[in-house]
């Protein structure tokens, strides 16, 4: 009924069997996902620079530098001027958000220092989310005795 095939598939390969090919391990794997997120973290911070300098941010700035460089084999990150525009407050929860993803990918990979970097950025961006002029609410003062 049907005329049989005479080529080869198209979805036939070269090398003929899958093991031929080049495969990143577990580790490899986690290690580009956890390069990537702190990455991404760096950008949050520079862009936080920009709007709000502080010595905190500057200090994270360069060990999440150095921690990218490390996962990338001695290859740091590019990075770019920082915009002087934003909203801080939306910065801090993306980067909250990015330094939980880091924190998880550090510690499925078992990752001290990144996952203590990780750590140590999600506290501080909580409490930057946790200010009360971040929250709307005016700060407590102080009740005086006298009246």
């Amino acid at each position: 009924m049907y005329e049989p095939i005479r080529t080869k598939s198209v979805h036939s390969t070269r090398a003929g069997s899958a093991s031929e090919f080049p495969h990143r391990s577990r580790e490899e794997e986690l290690d580009i996902q956890l390069a990537g997120h702190l990455a991404a973290l760096l950008t949050v911070t520079d862009e936080l620079r920009g709007l709000t300098p502080s010595h905190d941010l500057d200090t994270a700035a360069e060990r999440l530098s150095e921690q990218v460089g490390r996962l990338r084999g001695g290859h740091g990150p590019l990075r770019a001027a920082p915009s002087a525009a934003g909203d801080p407050l939306a910065l801090h929860q993306r980067a909250h958000a990015l330094a939980g993803r880091a924190l998880v990918v550090a510690a499925s990979r078992a990752d001290t220092a990144a996952a203590i970097l990780a750590a140590e950025r999600m506290d501080a961006h909580a409490g930057a989310l946790a200010e009360p002029e971040h929250t709307g609410q005016a700060e407590p003062k102080e009740l005086s005795t006298t009246a």
